[in-house]
């Protein structure tokens, strides 16, 4: 037999073992940005534990603001829920708000209500766009962050003049509001004081407002005391008696009409990190793909016998058992050899009504025999070893028969 008979391909599934060692790469170096990712998360964590939290004495805490201003006589008391911070909002009190983004739209629209006439102060520290738009409407954020962190006054406020510079470099803020806006960065403030026209002036003479404040540095332990961040801190946070520190927690359930989905409570880093891993990896699939059109042939670097691969394929059907395929590989390929010697067409080659009778006119004696033709050329497969050799010799005596002059 030679390479030019036509022998069907087996195909073969992928084994767990094969699988393993195509994504093994895959699989480590998503294990690796597992543990990364969790690494840096505990390390961030330990950094900022108690941020802006006035008892904590971490370095991102605020607990030497709420000291010093205790010195002062302004008393400082922390609350965690909406419906405490509202019921708190007076004349003689300063609300801060540490986290405004992780209000919902609900709840910042009701603290504003609450905050809106109360005659006392409203400190927003680092809202974003969405949350400064509800909690001072008239107030919009700049997307672009300012460059620097120490930025000069350039207002008239009295607290920022006297404080001179400090650490407010942080969101950039627009109104078109009467305010003072202060320590500008590329002509945007990121301090603004809003006074409330609503609000009735207490008794002391000092109407209500609401403080924009860009960045957080200036309330932090290990940041007080660089440049003007005390002076500046205490003015505008010990300007009524109390403080009220309102510090958002998980005991601060919202409405069930406001609940946000998980989607919402992801930071949108990981939604365009998760994005981009996304491309990253359709981009690996495609520079892995097998082949992306037809079948190209190619010269192979070594000549191979057509011995050696006819034998190397009846090993692969012996080790498989398979002599079903093997005897109709042979079969196929007799018939197809042939059927031009009868003058019947080839594609017609494997159709016994047309073969069968033109190869019995061809042959005289014992090989005319239709019914031996046809269980020699289409007969059910043999049942062991044996009976597929003696195929084997059958099928090239016939063939010899009829190329016999």
């Amino acid at each position: 037999m030679t390479t030019e008979a036509t022998l069907p391909t087996t195909a073969a599934s992928p084994t767990a073992r094969q699988v393993w060692t195509r994504a093994r790469g895959i699989a480590l170096a998503l294990v690796l940005l597992l543990v990364g990712a969790v690494a840096i998360a505990v390390v961030r964590s330990d950094t900022r534990h108690g941020e802006l939290d006035p008892r904590s004495a971490d370095p991102y805490g605020s607990r030497a603001v709420a000291e010093l201003l205790a010195d002062r006589g302004v008393s400082t008391r922390v609350v965690t829920t909406l419906e405490e911070a509202r019921a708190a909002a007076g004349p003689d009190t300063t609300l801060l708000v540490a986290v405004p983004d992780l209000l919902t739209e609900r709840q910042q629209r009701r603290l504003h209500a609450a905050t809106t006439g109360s005659g006392g102060r409203t400190v927003l520290v680092a809202p974003g766009g969405g949350a400064v738009e509800r909690l001072a409407p008239g107030v919009t954020a700049d997307p672009a962050l300012s460059f620097d962190s120490t930025l000069a006054p350039a207002c008239n406020l009295p607290a920022a003049r006297r404080a001179g510079n400090a650490d407010t470099g942080g969101i950039r803020y627009i109104t078109h509001l009467e305010a003072d806006t202060c320590y500008p960065s590329r002509r945007l403030a990121t301090l603004l004081r809003i006074p409330d026209p609503s609000a009735k002036a207490p008794a002391e003479g000092t109407p209500g407002d609401t403080v924009v404040l860009g960045a957080r540095d200036i309330l932090f332990n290990d940041r007080l005391d660089e440049h003007g961040n005390a002076s500046l801190a205490l003015q505008l946070l010990g300007s009524r008696d109390h403080l009220v520190w309102y510090l958002p927690s998980l005991s601060d359930l919202p409405d069930p009409d406001d609940e946000r989905s998980f989607f919402d409570l992801l930071p949108s880093g990981w939604l365009w990190g998760t994005l981009q891993l996304f491309i990253a990896a359709a981009l690996a699939a495609l520079w892995r793909a097998r082949r992306l059109g037809p079948l190209v042939p190619e010269k192979l670097p070594v000549a191979i016998r057509a011995s050696e691969t006819v034998e190397g394929r009846a090993r692969l059907y012996r080790k498989a058992n398979a002599r079903d395929r093997a005897a109709t590989a042979l079969r196929s390929a007799t018939r197809t050899r042939l059927a031009p010697l009868v003058g019947v067409p080839v594609a017609q080659a494997h159709t016994p009504e047309s073969l069968l009778p033109a190869l019995s006119a061809h042959l005289h004696g014992a090989h005319g025999d239709g019914q031996a033709l046809h269980t020699l050329l289409f007969g059910p497969p043999p049942g062991d070893d044996a009976a597929l050799i003696a195929l084997a010799d059958q099928l090239d005596a016939l063939e010899r028969e009829v190329r016999r002059p």
